[in-house]
């Protein structure tokens, strides 16, 4: 949940308000992101050709080491910012825990307004909902295979949908890749590079 005692008022000393735009690859245009944040009234503004599934996005790095209590980080669209939804959440809790302020332009996401830490803290809620969801089903599942003797077998093809569950169960610090990939039925290796697959899939999307 955001942290709604620590993100800064409207008004308050140092509210600078700091852009941060991203493309994938270097054949998409930054120009459309930097216009509305520009519009916006960010100054200044940190801009990457990086791709999503990458951790190491240092113009990312660099806006978050320069925004200090009272200012606001302004992205595009709330993909720009995070991985994934626990990633993008951390994130924004960091920034509240900091005394700054999230605003995300395209879905109207303001965390220095009540309306906009509420609809923030309803997206944490779903992701964390979903996570103790899917908790449930690896534990019951693991156990169903338990009874059965059976703990391995051959590795079928994970689909998409079953690939996105098993990123979103390992953001769980319990969670362990061996009992993800013993609840699908496959290998850490095959797990792995299931994973890889999406996030390359998603990132060229």
């Amino acid at each position: 949940m955001l942290n709604m005692a620590a993100t800064p008022l409207p008004g308050q000393a140092g509210t600078r308000r700091i852009g941060y735009a991203r493309v994938s690859t270097a054949d998409q245009d930054l120009a459309p992101q930097l216009d509305v944040l520009r519009a916006k009234g960010c100054e200044p503004i940190y801009s990457e050709h990086a791709s999503g599934k990458h951790a190491d996005r240092p113009e990312l790095a660099q806006a978050m080491k320069a925004l200090r209590a009272g200012d606001t980080l302004v992205v595009w669209r709330l993909d720009r910012l995070g991985r994934s939804l626990p990633d993008l959440i951390a994130t924004v809790n960091e920034l509240a825990s900091r005394g700054i302020a999230f605003e995300s332009v395209t879905e109207a996401i303001d965390t220095t307004t009540a309306s906009g830490k509420l609809v923030f803290n309803i997206f944490a809620s779903l992701a964390d909902f979903e996570r103790h969801l899917i908790g449930e089903r690896t534990r019951a599942g693991l156990a169903a295979g338990r009874a059965r003797g059976r703990m391995g077998g051959r590795p079928p093809a994970l689909t998409s949908r079953q690939l996105r569950e098993a990123r979103l169960l390992l953001t769980d610090p319990d969670a362990t890749v061996t009992a993800v990939a013993e609840r699908y039925g496959v290998s850490r290796t095959t797990l792995y590079k299931g994973l890889r697959e999406l996030a390359d899939k998603e990132a060229a999307a």
